[in-house]
């Protein structure tokens, strides 16, 4: 994937992702070094060593908006963007800077299914019965059930379930 679309979204994404991530850890950095009463030549060397990192996994995260942001269409925006729970508990989690797996994004015209930066599948809201089943949320589409999910936070699924209601009333 390249560094830029053309109009420079995809840049702007990255370096807000980094920069927001560089700042996020110097500043834990910074306040753990001064608590600890560390000197200044130590603080300075602890914030240098995590500035590496921290953009590194800033870049991912804006990258990854980047590809989420140019998947919209034109006028379409986002209502909520859900990480969808993995169905075993004793699973592993990701790291911290791999970010959730899978997220499902509600949008003005339909749902999103994303698995990181790669786009599992769309439908528009009109072709789509979402439908709750306590916690979990299932989603049909042409008269099959396509997901079944636990969301998170807990009361994702309503929410969604509730968009839905608002969009195909239209």
């Amino acid at each position: 994937m390249g560094v830029t679309d053309g109009d420079g979204r995809l840049r702007r994404a990255e370096l807000g992702g980094a920069a927001a991530t560089v700042a996020a850890a110097e500043v834990a950095v910074v306040a753990a070094c001064l608590q600890a009463s560390l000197p200044w030549w130590a603080v300075v060397g602890a914030a240098l060593v995590v500035a590496g990192p921290a953009g590194w996994t800033g870049l991912r995260i804006g990258r990854r908006a980047g590809v989420r942001a140019r998947s919209l269409e034109a006028g379409e925006t986002v209502l909520g963007t859900y990480t969808v729970r993995p169905p075993y508990t004793e699973h592993t989690p990701p790291a911290a800077h791999e970010g959730p797996r899978y997220q499902l994004m509600a949008t003005s015209l339909g749902l999103r299914m994303w698995e990181r930066s790669v786009l599992l599948w769309w439908h528009p809201w009109p072709e789509l019965r979402v439908l709750t089943d306590g916690p979990r949320l299932r989603v049909h589409h042409g008269g099959e059930e396509i997901a079944a999910m636990l969301l998170e936070p807990p009361t994702a699924a309503r929410e969604i379930r509730l968009i839905a209601e608002r969009r195909t009333t239209r």
